[in-house]
């Protein structure tokens, strides 16, 4: 806030410098309009007037944006709302499957592990006595 006031102030001490440094008079004419006054006056009047004309060009592209943005915003609070009911119905599925399935066999721990051909016929043939 005190920025703003800040730059306000220089922003008037910069005015005030330039109409002082810019008191020729000037006659504007337009068509068959005449206007006398000095040129700092002049020159803040075409300055008004270039802001306004800017502002007016630009507010339909700002209007769209801002329709735009609501439009978004809405389309996303609707899929937060969908995915929580997504979510909601995962958790109700994974529960009914938990309940559901069978429970687990246990792994047997005497089985034999594989042996291969070529370790059969090794054994055997150190079991003979030669």
């Amino acid at each position: 806030m005190q920025l703003f006031l800040i730059l306000g102030i220089v922003f008037a001490i910069a005015a005030v410098a330039f109409a002082l440094q810019n008191s020729a008079a000037v006659t504007v004419v337009f068509a068959f309009w005449h206007y006398d006054s000095s040129l700092a006056v002049v020159l803040l009047i075409a300055l008004g007037l270039g802001a306004l004309i800017a502002a007016l060009v630009s507010t339909p592209s700002v209007i769209k944006g801002q329709w735009a943005g609501a439009r978004l915003r809405h389309q996303v609070a609707s899929l937060e709302d969908e995915k929580a009911s997504l979510a909601g119905r995962v958790r109700e599925l994974e529960a009914a499957m938990a309940s559901n399935s069978p429970a687990p066999v246990p792994a047997a721990d005497s089985a034999a592990p594989y042996v291969g051909l070529k370790e059969l016929l090794t054994s055997r043939e150190e079991e003979q006595p030669r």
